[in-house]
């Protein structure tokens, strides 16, 4: 580990650093003056096709070329730039807008237009566009592809396992038998209902100047149609447009995005929970890699270290996109600057996310089922058959099923012999008694292998096309 990362104060910049480098381009804060840039650059294009602001352009297609240049090629040596101005202006937007400025001097056509960089915009129109593009783009190039990554993960040991039964358990006690199948095909149902709500969240942005009434734009060009113009940038942006907002774009959006990664992460914290507690059983058992410590102390330890480490990472995301949800709709009168310093932890909340994502990747490839183990909790646990024998004696109008069972079974464990004993005893049709008879706890899993079935063939045409969706 080098050693600035040591010195990190954030495990996303340090110790975990690798792992997220494809945020950085997105989400880190030379993104931000990167699509602050992207933003600028368009909007002055924009201007320049306006037929009625006849002192910018138009342009030609070379000086439109040259100045999307700045922003396609911006990189760190720009940032820096950008930063440099930020030391003498202490202002990030007016830093970039004179960095534009002089990125253009060589330029007769584009210097003539430039007074025209940053028209009639407040900081917020070009911020708000700027994290709307940050946004959008990580959903398509990162947590999309993630998370049908780990959703076609699921759908597959869905699949693999839809008839192993399982037994169940509600409140921790033995209950009616399931697949293991099933079990986890049911935490990929949820996660791709989750995965369809944040692909068709609507990402927004505004272009209304000061307070949201384009007043110095109107003072300026009373004959434009601003909203027309502004709409089109946003959307040329390809985002959504807000008509109505105050100085910032009011942020309900972010957290409609963030609240749906704050349930993304919850869900899977469910996952990592129920996941630990049936290595602890011994349902799921865990490979072992060479060089691997899993006690300082006791060296037969294989520890469920990923899903733990998973479930420590989603718990941090969750409190901050919590945060997010709470805060960023929320703003003094028609602006006010507590937004600006909370945006700018977007990037550690999906940072622990993605971390989360990845590590129940890591544990779900060095687990295997053992059947042994399986069978060693659910064969011997026929009292399980008791919700089967007392609802067919209900069909049969057998006086008082549920208190017979409940004597027979409550709070002990009953053997075959005994529960048939029981269902021979209780007066039962000779083909509902014989039915019963030969069921067993392996047996009674209602339709668990189907639904199984069924969710994964749905998650697997859900990853394809998420997959096919994102962009290169």
């Amino acid at each position: 580990m080098e050693r600035n990362a040591l010195l990190a104060l954030s495990p996303v910049d340090g110790r975990y650093a690798a792992q997220l480098d494809p945020l950085r381009p997105l989400l880190s804060e030379y993104a931000l003056i990167r699509h602050r840039v992207e933003v600028e650059v368009e909007w002055l294009i924009a201007l320049a096709a306006e037929p009625g602001i006849r002192e910018v352009g138009p342009f030609d297609e070379a000086s439109q070329h040259r100045l999307r240049a700045i922003a396609t090629r911006f990189g760190e040596a720009e940032a820096l730039q950008v930063k440099s101005i930020e030391a003498t202006t202490q202002h990030d937007v007016k830093a970039v807008e004179y960095f534009l400025k002089a990125a253009v001097e060589d330029h007769p056509i584009l210097r003539q237009a430039s007074e025209f960089l940053h028209f009639a915009c407040t900081s917020e129109d070009i911020n708000n566009l700027a994290y709307a593009l940050m946004l959008a783009r990580t959903r398509e190039r990162v947590l999309l592809p993630a998370l049908a990554g780990l959703l076609e993960h699921l759908a597959t040991l869905a699949l693999a396992h839809a008839e192993r039964p399982m037994l169940a358990r509600t409140h921790g006690q033995p209950a009616s038998p399931t697949t293991l199948g099933k079990e986890v095909a049911n935490v990929a149902a949820r996660l791709q209902r989750q995965i369809d709500l944040l692909a068709a969240q609507d990402c927004l942005g505004k272009l209304n100047g000061a307070v949201g009434n384009y007043n110095a734009h109107l003072a300026a060009y009373p004959e434009v149609d601003w909203p027309r113009l502004a709409r089109g940038v946003v959307e040329t942006l390809g985002l959504g447009f807000n008509p109505h907002t105050t100085q910032i774009e009011p942020h309900d959006w972010i957290a409609e995005y963030t609240g749906t990664l704050a349930r993304i992460a919850t869900l899977l914290i469910d996952f990592c929970r129920d996941t630990w507690g049936y290595i602890s059983l011994g349902y799921w058992r865990q490979a072992t890699r060479a060089g691997e410590v899993g006690s300082s102390t006791m060296p037969h330890k294989v520890n469920p270290i990923d899903f733990e480490n998973a479930e420590g990472n989603l718990g941090v995301a969750v409190a901050l996109c919590t945060h997010f949800q709470q805060k960023l709709p929320i703003s003094r009168w028609q602006r006010d600057l507590t937004d600006s310093t909370v945006l700018r932890n977007l990037g550690p909340a999906v940072g622990h996310l993605l971390l989360g994502v990845r590590a129940i990747e890591r544990g779900l490839s060095r687990i295997d089922v053992d059947p042994a183990a399986l069978a060693r909790d659910l064969e011997p646990a026929w009292e399980v058959l008791a919700e089967a024998v007392q609802t067919v004696m209900r069909r049969h109008d057998i006086p008082q099923p549920y208190e017979k069972l409940k004597a027979l079974t409550r709070g002990q464990r009953i053997d075959a012999e005994g529960l048939r004993q029981f269902i021979s005893s209780v007066g039962l049709p000779a083909a509902a008694r014989d039915a019963l008879l030969a069921l067993t706890p392996a047996d009674y899993t209602g339709n668990a292998a189907a639904q199984a079935r069924a969710i994964a063939a749905a998650a697997q045409a859900a990853t394809a096309r998420y997959r096919s969706a994102v962009p290169a």
